[in-house]
């Protein structure tokens, strides 16, 4: 975390910046966001601008909690306000009926609005001082490996920013679950995982709750992140077993020779790489969410051509691991 002293003054300038239309890069719990004003048609359009992300493409709008919902929905059901009392501030977002709040550009067209109020200190004060929402896709270039420390968006946006909050490295690491609530409420569907998973949010509402395939759009809805191939560095992304890595890395690493890193747990085996060719990747799946942005942008700089990659177990933090590692791959695997 920053130093807490200088915090104020750069939230106020954040603040500034925001009103009068301008780009603010905010620390998420989960990744960094690229915030305009949600009311600034201008000020979004120039978010998609920057980042080259598709018009097409709804954007999540952050907010300071659960009494805006009324402001940017306009039927807003009992599971919404059930889920948003168990899990705000946090990695969840819903997708609730637009009010006329809610812009075309934010919401891609669709009578459908994405809200979240994140769980980090630094972008709950800039929302609360802002006093309203804010349309804060991920803080990169569109598909590309989402920031989750200020340098990584410093390192994508330069001075297309124009300023980048430091709340330090995002402790969770991988976008928010999205739950479509719009559709219908009684049968939520869950549009892309996060670290809020199905059987958390049946818990909460009491009914079963389905998991769109990777690719789709349950319902005719579009949300953030639901490309088949999203995510993605510029190495390509395989996904192996832990059996499988030694021998794919022996092929790929053959004729023609290309540049292969292995991203894995310590106690992978693949004698075929030399020195700089291996990322040790935590087993536990909540550690390899947290660092899975940082390991793909570090096969980058190590110049890899395919990224192997052995995921954690498909439980937990693993299954949405896994979901950005198969978007990363282009669908494959």
């Amino acid at each position: 975390m920053p130093d807490m002293p200088s915090m104020p003054a750069a939230i106020d300038r954040a603040v500034d910046l925001l009103r009068a239309g301008g780009l603010v890069a905010l620390p998420t719990e989960t990744v960094y966001g690229l915030a305009a004003d949600a009311s600034n048609e201008v000020a979004v359009r120039r978010v998609f601008a920057v980042k080259g992300r598709p018009a097409s493409h709804p954007v999540i709008v952050h907010v300071a909690g659960a009494a805006a919902l009324d402001e940017w929905a306009r039927d807003v059901p009992d599971a919404a306000r059930r889920l948003t009392a168990a899990f705000w501030p946090g990695p969840l977002t819903l997708v609730l009926p637009r009010s006329e709040r809610a812009l075309d550009v934010v919401t891609g067209g669709q009578d459908t609005v994405a809200l979240r109020a994140p769980d980090h200190p630094v972008a709950l004060a800039v929302l609360r001082a802002f006093g309203g929402g804010l349309a804060a896709p991920s803080a990169n270039r569109f598909g590309h490996v989402s920031p989750t420390t200020a340098e990584h968006v410093r390192a994508d946006l330069g001075a297309d920013v124009d300023l980048v909050l430091d709340g330090g490295p995002c402790a969770i690491g991988v976008e928010s679950t999205i739950v479509d609530l719009a559709s219908d409420p009684a049968a939520p569907v869950i549009l892309r995982t996060g670290a809020i998973g199905a059987d958390d949010v049946a818990r909460v509402l009491g009914v079963p709750v389905r998991v769109a395939a990777a690719g789709t759009d349950a319902g005719g809805v579009r949300a953030p992140g639901m490309l088949d191939a999203h995510y993605a560095p510029r190495a390509g992304v395989e996904l192996v077993s832990a059996d499988e890595a030694g021998p794919r890395a022996a092929a790929l690493a053959g004729a023609p020779e290309r540049r292969v890193v292995l991203v894995a747990p310590p106690d992978v085996a693949a004698p075929a790489l030399g020195p700089g060719q291996r990322i040790d990747a935590p087993v536990d799946p909540a550690a390899f969410a947290q660092r899975l942005y940082a390991m793909l942008r570090e096969a980058d700089a190590r110049g890899a051509e395919v990224a192997l990659v052995v995921p954690p177990p498909e439980s937990g933090l693993g299954v949405a691991v896994r979901d950005r590692l198969r978007r990363a791959a282009g669908g494959r695997g």
